[in-house]
């Protein structure tokens, strides 16, 4: 029997959810203290290091863009593929927790 890792299921989840995040508040962008709130209300308690862990993970994956990067206060805005992501127009790859569509 395999061994559950709730460590990484949190991470993915709370992956799935700045994605949701980040497209509610489009076309802007959404403050990192915004998204932690959401994250929070949704009962997926993140530090702000581990927020922003996740956010350069998306943006690695090209999911989304991180801007102010260079400052003390993050925002974050979708790409095109994030937002293909989020409306279940192209698979999603391993690391993001997005439920089935139906």
């Amino acid at each position: 029997m395999s061994e559950i890792d709730l460590g990484k299921i949190q991470r993915e989840s709370a992956r799935w959810r700045i994605l949701r995040i980040l497209d509610a508040g489009r076309p802007l962008p959404v403050s990192e203290h915004t998204v932690l709130l959401a994250l929070n209300d949704a009962k997926l308690s993140l530090t702000m290091q581990e927020l922003r862990r996740e956010l350069d993970y998306l943006d690695d994956r090209k999911l989304l863009r991180i801007l102010d990067v260079h400052t003390s206060h993050w925002s974050a805005e979708l790409t095109h593929y994030g937002v293909d992501l989020v409306e279940y127009t192209v698979d999603c790859l391993p690391g993001i927790a997005r439920p089935s569509k139906f």
